[in-house]
């Protein structure tokens, strides 16, 4: 067996995708070959595009090749806009077999003509409300937002940082950060939230987003997010939580996971096959192995309980790093309106940050 973890940067891609039509089509009525137990010939290659971590991407790796030991996995990262893109320029010639992550619930059809109008049948597991939100995702993970904070710099302030309201403090003006909403799925998990919490497209909403700007600084990686505040070059990273927990299981004492007051809510992501993908069989095959409970157990474990997975048949292991979502205060967020809306939204957006900054 060989593991092959090829970890390539994705070239940013200068033209954006045009929006993207209906995928026709409907979930798989039965599960695929290799998620029956009859994986047939898979063949021995596999391309995987993704944004996830390092982390996440060994775990699958070192689970989906103790299922599939034969299956070679070549791994192309960069973010979900840098990825689409690419995808987009090689459609007459796809080079990619499937994307993991970055795709989610309030993408709609957005990206439906670079997918297979195909859902593994694992889909029918998953906990309400997080089934398939269209022809081609394949939900399996959750991304709850949450504040990355810097222990000392925050003592050094003498704030307490634990509210949306916390960050409107004139004490962190330019030491808050978020990536960019406009290539950044993380960003945009992150304004979401504040929509869930504020209420979608409201005046309230938008007045908090003006104050919060005026103190925001826009980074370009969504890990800078929490790896920069572990370095101690901001006080607080609008982040998400599998990416920020991983520092604390490596054993980082510098930063706190806090989910704000207010109300947390979360991104569903998962995972969709490329459009006349050159290794269709094993693309499915991993996509049916992501949405297993199965396959999330295995996961859950070896990350440690790091990353929230969708089957409601998955078994988080007892020493979760994650915290207790009984511990979280919980809003629902407004997926279908956010999906709808999501464009117009990021224009405000852009035109908000041009009047606070002067740009």
């Amino acid at each position: 067996m060989k593991k092959k973890l090829a970890i390539i940067l994705a070239a940013v891609m200068a033209t954006a995708l045009c929006a993207c039509g209906g995928g026709g089509g409907g979930g798989s009525e039965e599960k695929s070959e290799a998620a029956s137990g009859s994986a047939g010939d898979l063949g021995t290659e596999l391309v995987l595009y993704t944004p996830m971590t390092d982390s996440d991407i060994e775990a699958l790796l070192t689970c989906f090749n103790e299922k599939y030991p034969d299956i070679n996995v070549d791994v192309v990262s960069g973010s979900i806009g840098e990825l689409t893109a690419k995808i987009q320029a090689e459609a007459d010639n796809p080079q990619a077999d499937l994307v993991w992550g970055g795709v989610q619930d309030s993408d709609g059809e957005q990206y439906a003509d670079l997918f297979e109008p195909w859902v593994t049948a694992y889909a029918a597991e998953n906990m309400d409300p997080y089934q398939s939100v269209n022809s081609c995702y394949s939900i399996n993970h959750l991304s709850p937002v949450c504040f990355c904070v810097n222990l000392e710099l925050e003592k050094e302030l003498g704030l307490n940082i634990t509210s949306y309201e916390d960050l409107l403090d004139p004490a962190l003006k330019g030491k808050v950060i978020i990536s960019d909403p406009n290539s950044s799925s993380a960003a945009w998990n992150n304004l979401c939230n504040i929509m869930a919490v504020y209420g979608y497209d409201t005046d309230e909403a938008w007045a908090y987003i003006e104050k919060l700007m005026a103190n925001l600084v826009v980074v370009e990686k969504s890990s800078a997010c929490f790896n920069s505040i572990n370095d101690g070059e901001y006080v607080v990273g609008l982040t998400y939580e599998d990416g920020a927990v991983k520092l604390l299981q490596d054993g980082s004492d510098k930063i706190a996971l806090r989910y704000p007051a207010e109300g947390t809510s979360s991104s569903a992501f998962g995972c969709a096959v490329v459009k006349n993908a050159p290794h269709m069989e094993a693309a499915k095959a991993m996509v049916d192995f992501l949405g297993s409970a199965e396959g999330e157990s295995a996961m859950a474990a070896y990350m440690e309980g790091t990353v929230r997975f969708t089957n409601k048949n998955y078994t988080m292991p007892e020493k979760a790093w994650l915290a207790d979502t009984s511990t979280i205060t919980w809003v629902i967020r407004p997926v279908a309106e956010l999906t709808e809306g999501k464009a117009g939204i990021i224009e405000h957006w852009n035109q908000l940050w041009g009047t606070v900054h002067g740009n």
